[in-house]
């Protein structure tokens, strides 16, 4: 495959374009792509792009049949788009199996986009589909993907693909945590946080507090989870939004200490928090339910690692 580079030009477009992404607000995103795409004839490459997006806001809002048919519509208009069309149309067709429960589909799309954007020169999308790689494949093999996207963006040149270390690194941390191996997995956690700080994006930044306290947990350094938690509680009742997972955290430490009755109102809250949130539901079922059990003090004090 002979290398070539995105014309300035599209990788313009293509950071213009990211910058209008709200992730929390799926729909406000998709009303700014398809004000976007009105100004772009239907074949016109800017145009295929800003339709991959769309399907991006209908797959984060589980809308999946309608992502597959925007995707759909695109693949019909490839033709002879350029490669870096072709990256960001796999990419999303990937995230959309993936998310509907089909990975197997997703390997195949992501490993493509990874080896055409790498022979593009692209770093940012590059190390966007080994991101996506290290979450979707095996789990025997998710460090091992995950470690070479972290390697892509310490050796990046472009300011805009370094920005692919705060999540890596939470990636990195999130496979140790659910392998068991808490230490590794709080080491990079820590990591994350100065980098996450370093984009500006304060909830990012209080979810990287959580993901600390999470594996403090996990370590048995339930006073030093505890002051975590509370902090960040501090933060969501001054900025007036609960926080669902940081009153199931509570809840969990309370259990850790034997102290069930403890856990009672945190899981209580915890409940009433995150039953309308779509990824428990779709994701973890069985974590709704535990909290409830909790609430109604129908389960034995013990905490989940």
């Amino acid at each position: 495959m002979t290398a070539h580079a995105v014309s300035p030009a599209l990788a313009s477009f293509s950071i213009d374009l990211d910058a209008q992404w709200d992730y929390a607000k799926p729909g406000e995103s998709e009303r700014r792509f398809r004000t976007e795409l009105a100004k772009w004839p239907s074949e016109d490459p800017q145009a295929l792009i800003i339709a991959t997006q769309i399907a991006r806001t209908q797959g984060l809002r589980r809308e999946f049949a309608d992502a597959q048919a925007t995707l759909d519509a695109i693949e019909s208009r490839l033709g002879n788009a350029p490669s870096h069309v072709r990256v960001r149309y796999l990419l999303e067709r990937g995230r959309a199996f993936n998310s509907s429960g089909s990975p197997e589909r997703a390997l195949p799309l992501f490993a493509d986009a990874l080896s055409l954007a790498q022979c593009d020169g692209d770093e940012f999308y590059a190390i966007d589909a080994a991101h996506m790689l290290g979450i979707t494949a095996p789990p025997t093999e998710r460090l091992d993907w995950s470690r070479k996207g972290l390697a892509m963006a310490e050796r990046a040149t472009a300011p805009r693909a370094k920005r692919w270390l705060a999540p890596l690194y939470n990636n990195i941390g999130q496979t140790y945590l659910e392998q068991g191996d808490y230490a590794p997995a709080l080491d990079y956690f820590r990591k994350a946080l100065p980098a996450w700080e370093s984009r500006g994006d304060p909830g990012s930044v209080r979810v990287a507090h959580w993901m600390i306290g999470r594996a403090q947990r996990a370590l048995g350094q339930l006073d030093d989870a505890e002051k975590t938690q509370r902090a960040l509680l501090a933060e969501y009742e001054k900025i007036g939004e609960p926080y669902g997972y940081v009153y199931e955290e509570l809840a969990e430490i309370a259990l850790a200490r034997g102290d069930a009755s403890a856990a009672q109102p945190w899981a209580a809250k915890a409940h009433a928090a995150l039953e309308d949130d779509a990824y428990p539901q779709a994701n973890e079922p069985g974590r709704l339910a535990r909290l409830d059990r909790i609430a109604q003090g129908r389960l034995p004090a013990t905490a989940k690692p």
